[in-house]
């Protein structure tokens, strides 16, 4: 298949069809022992095989889109770990790990999330860094070979717009999710409504919710309002839970039936990109593809 048939059969099943989305690539990865604190994104050349296994395992679960592992690959948040001269490096390479565990069974997303940065006038961001930021990644995992690019876990409307801007301009379809409380608003007080007319207007093609501090049947609520304001098809892709602190970390406690039961509720809303987050397992996954396709 070449890469135009790729790029119209994704545009055909995010606009009318149903695709399986992916697991949480942290919880994967620190679960075989990655140390806290540290950049993910190194595994992409450091630790390649580690990266590849975790795709297959998501893929063989179900899951028809793989999300390259840049969620923090953003320069701001590779500074964090004094490697943000690695930015289009890290990038490249882990869209060219999923790209090549894809092959043509999923379609790829490039993983694009918070800089980690407050934008002005809030913070000390200026809004042309984060800009810059966003536009030097989206161009490394497009350059890459990604079928779209995802913004996800977005809290603050101002950088999610800079983000689906950056992401629009390399002419890939733009996947935009932000985060939710349990008050049904982002941690900056944006409502599915806001959001859902602003990622629009923004470029987004398809828009709505994950992670977050919901559960997964609290995230239908967010997702129905989402439908409310908007004709464009849904992503939703919920932690398995909401976190709790305990001694021992975070601790995300639904089981894969219980996550899976909010799947159907999801369809019926116009979720086209139903998937996991933070606590999803690869069981989480094979849940849900298991109750949609069945259904």
């Amino acid at each position: 298949m070449t890469g135009d048939d790729r790029t119209a059969k994704l545009k055909h099943q995010l606009q009318h069809g149903l695709l399986i989305g992916d697991g949480a690539m942290g919880t994967t990865l620190s679960a075989e022992g990655h140390l806290p604190g540290t950049s993910l994104e190194l595994l992409n050349v450091d630790e390649p095989d580690r990266v590849r296994a975790a795709h297959r395992g998501v893929l063989e679960a179900g899951s028809d889109v793989l999300q390259t592992n840049t969620f923090q690959g953003s320069r701001p948040a590779l500074d964090r770990h004094g490697i943000a001269d690695r930015t289009a490096e890290l990038n490249a390479a882990g869209a060219a790990l999923a790209r090549e565990t894809a092959g043509e069974r999923a379609f790829v997303a490039g993983s694009i999330g918070p800089t980690g940065r407050i934008l002005e006038p809030y913070g000390d961001f200026e809004e042309a860094a984060a800009r810059a930021a966003f536009e030097e990644q989206a161009q490394a995992l497009a350059g890459a070979g990604v079928d779209f690019l995802i913004v996800e876990t977005m809290s603050a409307i101002e950088e999610a717009l800079l983000a689906v801007a950056a992401a629009a301009a390399t002419g890939l379809p733009v996947v935009a999710s932000l985060a939710f409380d349990p008050n049904g608003r982002t941690a900056f007080g944006v409502s599915p409504e806001q959001a859902a007319q602003q990622l629009d207007d923004a470029g987004a093609v398809v828009v709505g919710a994950n992670c977050g501090t919901v559960s997964s049947a609290e995230i239908v609520d967010i997702a129905s309002k989402f439908r409310e304001a908007t004709s464009l098809p849904l992503i939703v892709q919920p932690n398995a839970g909401r976190p709790q602190r305990t001694e021992s970390g975070v601790l995300f406690p639904e089981t894969p039936e219980t996550m899976a039961e909010a799947a159907p509720p999801l369809r019926a809303l116009g979720a086209t990109l139903i998937g996991g987050c933070c606590g999803s397992t690869h069981e989480h996954i094979r849940a849900i593809a298991a109750r949609l396709r069945d259904a």
